[in-house]
Formats: structure tokens, C-alpha cells, sequence
């Protein structure tokens, strides 16, 4: 298990990594300037599916990443 240090600095490298450093930052700058409660977030992210219909999903997303 990671400390809370380690995925703090994974989250802000994978985010610069992905969008840039200053479109990283207005992320954060977004995600704290609204209420945001994550329960309900992940609640209606995947309505009617089950966790082995989003695994799957999320196997096939990451081997079509690999063949890149």
C-alpha cells in the first residue's frame, strides 16, 4: 500500500503527463471551486452496469492503450 504522499504525487505527475502543467493545474482549480461528492459521481457514472461488465471494459480500454 502507497502513503497518501505517494498517490498525491502519482495523480499530479499522471495529470501533467495527460493535459500539461497548467491544464493540470486549472483541473485542480476546478475539481476544489465545486461541492463535489464522489459517492453520488461514481453512483451515476456507470448506471445499470456491474463491476465485472466495468472490468471488462477497462481490460479491453487498456490493451487497445498497449497496441499504441
Amino acid at each position: 500500500m502507497i502513503t497518501d504522499t505517494e498517490i498525491k504525487l502519482n495523480g499530479m505527475k499522471a495529470l501533467v503527463e495527460k493535459l500539461g502543467l497548467v491544464e493540470a493545474e486549472r483541473f485542480i482549480v476546478l475539481i476544489q471551486r465545486e461541492p463535489f461528492d464522489y459517492t453520488e459521481w461514481r453512483k451515476k457514472l456507470w448506471p445499470g452496469q456491474t463491476v465485472r461488465e466495468i472490468s471488462a471494459a477497462a481490460m479491453a480500454y487498456k490493451q487497445t492503450i498497449e497496441k499504441e
